[in-house]
């Protein structure tokens, strides 16, 4: 990655094209009451002006996906790892049954786009003519709808018939182009994880610190996996924890991690790895929160990388 993607970040913005995440659509007058039977947040607060991250588990509490959740039109749409997006629309659509729901394969109906940066708020109201309040609020103008994830970061989810006007705009402001690797650095960043194939079954949600990005409803009510999830916040006590952290290796999805206390046992596993601007590898890691702060952490082996550990954006 160019080190002029960190400078347009610093003093302009950057942005990219997010057309490689799956995306299911689903409508009709059960879709809220459908949902939240199925997903760890409240999808009652979910509304044409609030964004929210989600996840759906296992009978087990083990999360099978994670989301991006929002209102348009007359559907709510759940932004996902596109490789599973398949096999989750399809286990979904099972528990639909008699409820007044449809869902769809909406990847082509828009086109989006995360913006981020110091003037990612002035281009983005420029280019769409709207600007949401606070953090994960969403604002409409027209056919243009913006989340805000915080005040540098941003999507724009627009026709896809706009796609080319809207770019040339984003260039016509200064913003650079990057790939959508980058944009899921700035996720790694900013502490929120994405379940892949690698990692599908791994982790209770506040393992991945659901509970603490407000991506978990602790009284909502029954869902998925919520005795499990429900057990593990009120009367266990949670072991593993996400880190974010540095490698000069690469690493990658699924990737085990060991410490010298845990006698040859992996002891945390990658959740999502993308290459640092600066050189080497940012990840965000769970792990054995007994041993982070006292052991060295190595990738892969014993014998492996050292790991050093980085700032979340948010308190542990």
């Amino acid at each position: 990655m160019s080190h002029a993607y960190t400078d347009a970040l610093a003093t302009q913005a950057v942005y990219a094209e997010l057309s490689n995440a799956g995306l299911i659509a689903f409508q009709g007058d059960d879709t809220t009451t459908f949902l939240q039977g199925q997903l760890t947040n409240d999808a009652r607060q979910l509304t044409q002006q609030q964004a929210q991250y989600s996840g759906f588990c296992s009978p087990k509490g083990r999360l099978l996906g994670s989301f991006l959740l929002w209102q348009q039109a007359d559907s709510t749409y759940l932004q996902l790892a596109a490789e599973l997006q398949p096999s989750l629309q399809k286990r979904l659509s099972m528990y639909i049954l008699r409820a007044k729901v449809k869902t769809r394969d909406a990847c082509g109906e828009v086109v989006r786009i995360g913006v981020a940066g110091h003037r990612a708020a002035e281009i983005v109201n420029a280019v769409t003519g709207c600007m949401p309040e606070a953090d994960m609020k969403t604002a409409e103008a027209g056919a243009n709808l913006v989340i805000r994830f915080n005040a540098e970061r941003y999507q724009i989810i627009a026709p896809v018939a706009d796609r080319d006007n809207l770019l040339a705009q984003l260039s016509q402001q200064h913003a650079v182009s990057v790939d959508a690797g980058y944009w899921q650095w700035l996720e790694i960043r900013a502490g929120v994880p994405t379940i892949t194939l690698a990692t599908q079954e791994q982790f209770v949600p506040q393992m991945v610190n659901f509970d603490l990005t407000n991506s978990v409803n602790f009284q909502k009510g029954c869902y998925t996996g919520q005795e499990i999830v429900a057990r593990t916040q009120y009367l266990g006590k949670l072991k593993r924890r996400m880190y974010l952290v540095h490698s000069n290796e690469v690493m990658a999805e699924g990737d085990e991690i060991y410490s010298p206390d845990m006698e040859g046992q992996a002891m945390g596993m990658v959740v999502n790895a993308q290459p640092a601007p600066e050189g080497g590898w940012d990840a965000l890691v769970v792990m054995q929160i007994s041993s982070v702060a006292t052991q060295p952490l190595h990738l892969k082996s014993l014998d492996g990388a050292l790991l050093s550990l980085q700032d979340l954006p948010y308190s542990l």
